[in-house]
Order: C-alpha cells, then structure tokens, then sequence
C-alpha cells in the first residue's frame, strides 16, 4: 500500500504538468492549428512566472506571497500568449508552415528561457523562489485525512486548477456557441467563413488562449513540481512533447486528459517503482525501454482508433493546413 501512495502521490504532480500542456494544445487543434512548439512555450510560462516572482521577492523588502502567485500566473499567462501570438501571426497571417513554426518555436522558447534563466541567476546553476511554498500548500486539514486525504487532497492549488479548467472547456467546446464555431473551423474553415464565422478571429483567439494554457504547465513546473528552481536540464522538454503525445491518446478530449494525463505519470513513473514491485533489481536498459511506455500505448490508441474510424475520436479534418481565403 505504501509503495502505490507513493506511486500515485508521484504520478498526479508530473501528470498535471502535461494535463496543462495538453489541455492548451487540445484548444489550439480545435481550430485546425497544430502548434508543436509546445515544449517552448511551457518553457516561456515557466521562465516568466519564475522570474516575476524572483525579482519581486528580491526587490520588495516584504513580498507579499498572494501578489506574488498572482504575479507570477499573470506573466507566465502573457508571456506564453505572446508565444503562441508570434506562432498565429507566422502561420495564420503569413500562412507559414505549421510544422516548421512550431519546431522553430520550440527551439526559441527553449533558447530564450535557458539563457536568461542563468542571467538572473548570475552565474548559480540553480536559486529558489519563495514563493514555491505557496504553490505547494495543500489544502487544511483534508490532507491529513489518512490515506484519501495523502492522495486526494495532499497537492498544491494548481493540480485542482487543473482538474476544474478541463471541464470548463469541455463545456465551452461542446456545449456553447463559441465551441461550436470553433470545432466548425476545425473541420471546415472554407464552409465555416461562408456562414459568417470570423475564421481569423477565432484561430488567433484559440492559438493564443491554448498557448497561455499549456504555459502554465511549465509555471506549475517549476514553482511546485521543481520547488523553485530553475534548472537548465531539458526536462520541461521532454515534458512537452508528452504532452503533444497525450493529444492524441485522449483523442483532443479535454476530460480524457484528466485521467490520461494521470495514467502517463503512472507509467512513466513505473520504472522507479518496478524493482520494488517485482522483487528484484532491473537493469538499466530496461528502465530506459519502460519510460518508452507512454509513448508506445498512444501510437497504439492512434493505430485503433484510425483502425475503428469514428469520427468523434479522429483529428480535425484541416488540422495543420494554412486557410486560403480566396480558394474557398
């Protein structure tokens, strides 16, 4: 029972990282739009929010530890807007390849947050942020609630932030007019401007939206997940992309990526804690094939669900394809 708390007491805090990632991408593709530089723009959340709350900290003789998360929310929101602004404007204005804009994207976001995180740590590899101890505060008394309330209720404010943003934009997606316009762009952007759907707006709108989303998986990265430190290790790379992957298992679903997102901690996870399981030591090799698994099980899903052909679990039909309005 132990060995499971743990597991699960570790899986939730990584799996809520990509729900943030995937959550934001899922709003973006709705549109017709695929954005890969997702792990560069969770790293432009990251990088803002942890610097707004740094330099606050280190300027204000007593921070005040609520402005602060409001601070650091706000610009890891803006600044990742800002990244999925410049990626609208390449490939929704100047009709860049997608593919190709988000990669590069990817690559900035990285570039820029890697070298100014060491300039305002001067030097350090690492420096902490007070205010990681205000993302990490869990919820009074429930938390101490035996095992439930360990498990339930033993994680910071954004993990539920989370749990509550995907069913609002399940809602707004499936069940408003907004929703409904924008998964008409998706499918058809050449029908959708003929009914007088404003197809820019909207693609601008989601692209950007999706895009300060998924930053504030790289914000919850490194304020709880990393306890403030900002680390040039690649990690909220590879996170990224998990979280791309993870699109497509829970099938551009937001309350798919709930559970999905949790299960993917589990499994990446399941290296650490196979040994102990199984009785005995695993090699290396071994470990590194098991943190294949997450990606194996999605290229699985999208085998089935390509195999299966229903329409409610495939991508949107212009997915990744520039509109051209004079075409139509």
């Amino acid at each position: 029972m132990d060995i499971l708390i743990a597991w699960i007491l570790r899986a939730i805090p990584f799996g809520t990282i990509i729900m943030y990632g995937a959550m934001g991408e899922i709003l973006t593709e709705k549109s017709g739009n695929l954005n890969l530089g997702v792990p560069g723009i969770m790293y432009l959340g990251g990088f803002a929010g942890f610097a707004s709350a740094y330099l606050y900290e280190n300027t204000v003789a007593n921070p005040n530890m609520v402005f602060s998360v409001v601070l650091a929310l706000c610009c890891a929101f803006i600044a990742s807007m800002l990244g999925g602004l410049i990626y609208s404007f390449l490939t929704i204005s100047l009709r860049a390849n997608q593919n190709v804009t988000g990669l590069a994207l990817t690559t900035f976001g990285m570039g820029v947050a890697n070298f100014f995180g060491v300039f305002i740590l001067d030097g350090r590899t690492a420096t902490q942020s007070m205010v990681y101890k205000t993302f990490q505060t869990k919820i009074p008394g429930l938390s101490q609630l035996s095992v439930i309330g360990q498990t339930v209720f033993g994680y910071g404010f954004m993990v539920y932030t989370a749990i509550i943003l995907a069913i609002v934009l399940h809602y707004v997606l499936n069940h408003t007019r907004i929703g409904l316009n924008l998964r008409a762009i998706g499918e058809n952007p050449a029908t959708a401007d003929a009914a007088g759907i404003g197809v820019t707006r909207y693609k601008y709108m989601a692209t950007c939206l999706g895009a300060g989303i998924s930053g504030l998986g790289g914000l919850y990265y490194v304020l709880d997940y990393n306890q403030g430190i900002w680390a040039t290790t690649g990690q909220i790379e590879a996170l990224g992309w998990l979280a791309v992957a993870l699109v497509i298992f829970t099938t551009w679903k937001p309350l798919n990526a709930i559970w999905g997102s949790y299960l993917f901690g589990m499994l990446y996870w399941l290296y650490q804690f196979l040994p102990t399981l199984m009785g005995f030591s695993v090699p290396g090799y071994i470990t590194d094939l098991i943190q294949m698994v997450p990606y194996i099980v999605t290229i699985v899903v999208l085998v089935m669900t390509s195999m299966r052909k229903k329409r409610e679990n495939q991508p949107p039909a212009s997915l990744g394809l520039a509109y051209f309005r004079e075409e139509r």
